[in-house]
């Protein structure tokens, strides 16, 4: 029984010992990470989840499953860090502002000319899609849906991972980096594997 009870005390000093001093603040990148990205994987879900219903191609519907599972349990997750941190899910800051400062020229994996993370004209964060390009995905069949598909999710995921590469560079929460890495690594494999599934389409990247 005692050492039962030392194992519990030792394991909870040392559980205590490697949490972080204190919880992120609001305005953190931790914070800002976490709510920026969920936001960026809901939109890649929702795409995901429309080619799978519009492709019969099992390599491209197996990606497009890999997206919804991964980046649903990654929602989940920073969705959970922000409630034990005691923060709301949004933030009165403009989204990207916790990466002021960042440059991604020359990042592996991104397009010439993308060296800023900068706020679209109508409000939406690099990478997302417009409502018409969504619309473009919902009406479309088979293979215009695939290429479409491809040519939405290569500049999402070239966002995803400058927001990433922000949080490993600026986070000092040791989860949060290790996620952002995480992420980083997935999503830069991924792109190679669409760009080849555009060539197999004789398709070509979409102009960012």
């Amino acid at each position: 029984m005692l050492l039962v009870v030392g194992s519990v005390v030792v394991g909870g000093v040392g559980y205590l010992l490697g949490r972080p001093t204190s919880s992120p603040a609001d305005d953190s990148p931790e914070a800002g990470f976490a709510r920026d990205m969920q936001v960026h994987h809901a939109q890649a879900v929702e795409m995901s989840l429309v080619v799978r219903e519009k492709s019969t191609d099992p390599a491209l519907r197996a990606m497009a499953y890999d997206v919804i599972t991964s980046q649903q349990q990654q929602i989940g997750q920073m969705y959970a860090w922000l409630e034990g941190w005691g923060l709301p899910q949004t933030s009165s800051s403009a989204p990207m502002e916790w990466m002021s400062g960042m440059g991604h020229a020359g990042m592996a994996g991104m397009p010439s000319g993308s060296g800023s993370m900068k706020m679209l004209p109508d409000g939406r964060m690099p990478g997302m899609a417009s409502p018409s390009d969504l619309a473009r995905l919902g009406g479309g069949r088979g293979r215009a849906a695939e290429v479409l598909w491809l040519q939405l999710m290569i500049p999402h995921h070239q966002a995803g991972v400058m927001m990433a590469e922000a949080a490993i560079q600026k986070a000092s929460d040791p989860q949060v980096v290790t996620l952002a890495n995480a992420i980083r690594t997935a999503q830069l494999a991924e792109i190679e594997q669409m760009r080849q599934m555009l060539d197999e389409r004789d398709a070509v990247e979409k102009t960012p």
